[in-house]
């Protein structure tokens, strides 16, 4: 069971990463912007690991704000705040990590971490992909792509 919520999670980190990702990267465009990521870029290793935790530390107490609204019967809202920071959050560590991985890696420690977590991540979504749910969801996904494009 731990297995598959850890897919699903995974599962949404995939599909939101890579578009999430290059919609924060159009940003990069307005000069500002480039002059940002450009500085972000020269961070020494330990200053963007910093900067990549960031996120996570400055999204933690909307979540809990969140879990406070779940606690007091609103549900529906809490939920939503969760998602909002979730989405924010995925799309910022995405990019962040686009600009910081080659300094990250410069640590031993982390690019060890990082290498045995793709390989973890590869093994679990080839065994997600290759599931029925999965294979299922992709022709339904298909069929309706079709039919959207009638």
């Amino acid at each position: 069971m731990l297995q598959f919520v850890l897919a699903v999670l995974i599962a949404f980190e995939e599909w939101g990463w890579e578009p999430l990702q290059a919609y924060v990267a159009r940003f990069s465009r307005w000069p500002p912007w480039q002059k940002l990521e450009a500085s972000i870029m020269k961070l020494p290793p330990y200053a963007a690991l910093a900067l990549f935790a960031a996120p996570a530390v400055m999204l933690l107490p909307l979540k809990i704000a969140a879990l406070w609204l779940i606690g007091h019967g609103r549900a529906f809202l809490g939920v939503l705040v969760i998602v909002i920071a979730k989405t924010i959050g995925t799309a910022v560590v995405a990019r962040l990590l686009t600009l910081t991985r080659p300094r990250l890696l410069e640590l031993s420690w982390f690019a060890h971490i990082y290498n045995l977590w793709n390989q973890w991540k590869t093994a679990l979504l080839a065994q997600l992909h290759s599931s029925y749910p999965w294979r299922l969801a992709r022709v339904i996904q298909r069929a309706l792509r079709r039919l959207w494009a009638q």
